[in-house]
């Protein structure tokens, strides 16, 4: 299952899948029908990306993939309206039932309904650390880093060449007053 690039967006209904960055925040489009596109604040906006995201449990954390695949493999999600902790027990054994709330699980089964249909539900995870657009970043610092690398070392031998050329002139040090 690959949740790489998912991210849930704090204050905003659904799920987002992160396409890109810019001076101002992210770009997320929303994976609804109506595919919206918004720029959520750097600075304001906190986004969690469901690969990350954790469920509490008594001994470790249970991580969200896992959680989903035993979901997927259980078939069908219970009435988001009744009690869900009984199904929760089974998908999710060994959680902390007083950290886990009715809420936590509400959202997980509404984030569960929305992804079960999309094909990166079904796609294994790449190997590659990190999101799509930090992934790009990190290339672009590596390929920055180079740039300046190899335009040090030019400059370094421009510099070596006029050195070895041409000695430096002296500085005339008399002033305008003759004293």
């Amino acid at each position: 299952m690959n949740l790489r690039g998912i991210v849930a967006v704090s204050g905003r209904p659904g799920l987002f899948k992160l396409v890109g960055q810019n001076k101002v925040g992210y770009i997320l489009e929303s994976l609804d029908e109506q595919k919206t596109k918004i720029v959520a604040n750097i600075t304001n906006t906190k986004l969690a990306s469901l690969e990350d995201i954790t469920v509490y449990g008594e001994d470790e954390e249970i991580k969200l993939a896992d959680i989903f695949a035993k979901i997927a493999v259980k078939g069908n999600t219970p009435d988001l309206k009744g009690d869900l902790r009984p199904f929760f027990l089974e998908v999710a054994p060994g959680h902390d039932q007083e950290k886990v709330y009715a809420s936590d699980m509400k959202k997980i089964i509404t984030w569960y309904n929305l992804l079960k249909d999309l094909p990166l539900f079904t796609e294994e995870t790449p190997e590659t650390p990190g999101t799509a657009a930090e992934v790009k970043l990190a290339e672009e610092k590596a390929a920055d880093k180079k740039v300046k690398a190899t335009g040090a070392k030019a400059t370094a031998s421009a510099k070596a060449t006029t050195k070895t050329s041409a000695p430096a002139k002296k500085a005339n040090m008399t002033s305008k007053k003759g004293v």
